[in-house]
């Protein structure tokens, strides 16, 4: 029975489709139906259909005019039939399995910043004005990072590509880059490859600076820290206060250097002694 289970659970993890519920599915439908909308527009209102690609496809020289929203709105325009089938592929399969493991708002922070990220560091190559050139479109870059998420958090996973062969997931990572690198020689370094490409670097630094780490955890020790260094400052500040108001009426009393208070006796002993007053 136990071995009837896990021959269920494999065949299951490795034969299944993923779950199409959370952000995944926003983000797919989303770009379905944009592109769909697009589609018709290009058929039926041709100057519609360009004014929407001209507004949203992501163009270094739009971007200098103050087009910043191109840096997100690129991830849902395309016209390419087979490269948006692509990246939808590349995030169904692979973006539940990096949206369990961080959660829904972390997964659309990802998304998001590993998209921006990816233009702006492409549109910074574009200022040389020799590489980098053209526009770039597509959700490839976004599923290129939830590519190398998935690869970090799951290094020596293996799993099915293209539903054939069981393979290392290091491998699939290399073999994608080294396509797009191939692509990218090919179309004479255009910047739609190396927003692909751009896409697994910025996965990676999404994944260093914010995926491994538990923020709200970090942001509360931060400020604990911050509010007791506080109240000692103020011990402190308030026991000097009162050592020179005391002198001024004749008496001494005295405080350790935590601005606790150290009665006579105490003050007498030596290193072998105790001192009264508590420390925090």
């Amino acid at each position: 029975m136990h071995t009837r289970n896990a021959m269920a659970r494999r065949t299951a993890s490795e034969f299944g489709l993923p779950p199409f519920v959370g952000a995944v599915r926003q983000i797919i439908l989303a770009s379905v139906a944009i592109y769909v909308f697009i589609l018709l527009m290009v058929s039926f209102a041709p100057a519609v259909g360009r004014a929407v690609l001209e507004i949203g496809v992501l163009d270094p020289a739009h971007v200098r005019q103050g087009w910043i929203w191109q840096f997100l709105t690129y991830a849902f325009m395309g016209m390419d039939p087979w490269q948006f089938v692509l990246s939808l592929v590349g995030v169904y399969f692979i973006g539940p399995a990096v949206e369990a493991r961080i959660g829904y708002s972390r997964f659309w922070s990802f998304f998001l910043g590993t998209t921006v990220l990816s233009a702006v560091a492409g549109f910074v190559l574009s200022l040389s004005g020799v590489v980098a050139q053209g526009s770039a479109f597509g959700l490839g870059a976004a599923a290129n990072a939830m590519l190398m998420a998935f690869f970090l958090f799951n290094r020596d996973a293996p799993i099915m590509a293209f539903f054939v062969v069981q393979v290392p997931i290091k491998w699939l990572v290399l073999f994608f880059a080294a396509l797009e690198v191939a692509y990218l020689l090919l179309s004479h370094f255009a910047l739609y490859y190396f927003v692909l490409l751009l896409g697994l670097g910025a996965g990676y630094v999404g994944y260093a600076s914010f995926l491994i780490r538990k923020p709200s955890t970090g942001l509360s020790e931060r400020y604990s820290s911050f509010r007791n260094a506080y109240y000692r400052w103020k011990r402190r500040r308030a026991a000097r206060k009162f050592e020179v108001y005391m002198r001024d009426h004749d008496r001494t009393v005295k405080f350790d250097e935590h601005g606790n208070y150290i009665p006579p006796d105490d003050a007498k002993k030596g290193n072998g002694g105790s001192k009264s007053g508590w420390v925090n």
